[in-house]
């Protein structure tokens, strides 16, 4: 189980979350898994839809889906040891065969994507050929935009009404979450002006520095010394997790 506790984009708490996490980990590739995928979002494609929306005065409205990872049937075999708290005391060494996926397995976000993209086929959309987490519906004067990142969703339309309705079919074929016009994506505050959309990063670069412990650090220009070549000499970092962690971020 991983317990998290979900912030909204001014810092207050959204919701604590608790999840059952498969050790995708432990996976043999070949055996438990032939390939992974990740269903992301390309940022220059966000620019340009945004870019696009804001050009044409199209709306922008942001979804969520709940559980996304949790929709979706295996075509694998895949078993997964008995969940600590909840192992049957008669059968201490059974195995449980998944039928559908789960967090923290490789297959889950295949599954998750497969199952979404399969929908909006079926609903008249196409995959782009530059990003396939771009998802575009055109028909007669018509046009919908949609962004999928993982289980985020930003849909820009050029009829209001149309937009609606397809907000609806999403409502019902998964359990989404509405937020509105789009405020926080991906790390982008969005905020909207007379003249268009204002793109922040001030939350996400804050966030950072005080993971990393640095946020009443005195401001430079260069944040390093630059007369100082890189070298593998000296101590290693204590926490190398955040290292990763903070890099990755970056």
């Amino acid at each position: 189980m991983v317990f998290r506790t979900k912030y909204l984009p001014d810092g207050s708490i959204d919701c604590l979350k608790a999840r059952l996490i498969a050790k995708g980990y432990t996976q043999i590739p070949g055996l438990d898994y032939t390939d992974t995928f990740s269903p992301v979002i390309k940022a220059t494609t966000v620019c340009v839809v945004l870019s696009l929306a804001m050009t044409n005065k199209w709306p922008l409205r942001q979804l969520d889906v709940k559980n996304a990872f949790l929709n979706d049937h295996l075509t694998e075999q895949v078993y997964m040891e008995q969940p600590h708290g909840y192992i049957d005391p008669r059968f201490p060494n059974h195995v449980c065969q998944l039928k559908k996926a789960l967090y923290g397995l490789k297959q889950a976000p295949r599954a998750w994507f497969q199952r979404f993209s399969s929908f909006l086929t079926q609903l008249g959309f196409y995959c782009s050929r530059a990003d396939t987490s771009l998802f575009v519906f055109h028909r007669k004067s018509d046009i919908i935009y949609l962004l999928l990142y993982v289980d985020d969703i930003i849909i820009t339309c050029n009829n209001s009404s149309l937009l609606q309705s397809f907000t609806c079919k999403l409502h019902y074929e998964f359990a989404t979450k509405d937020l509105g016009s789009l405020s926080y994506f991906l790390g982008l505050e969005a905020t909207s002006t007379t003249h268009g959309l204002f793109i922040s990063k001030l939350k996400y670069a804050r966030d950072i520095l005080t993971r990393a412990q640095l946020l009443d650090s005195k401001l430079v220009h260069t944040p390093m010394v630059v007369s100082q070549h890189l070298s593998s000499d000296g101590s290693m970092f204590l926490d190398l997790t955040l290292y990763r962690s903070l890099v990755g971020a970056l």
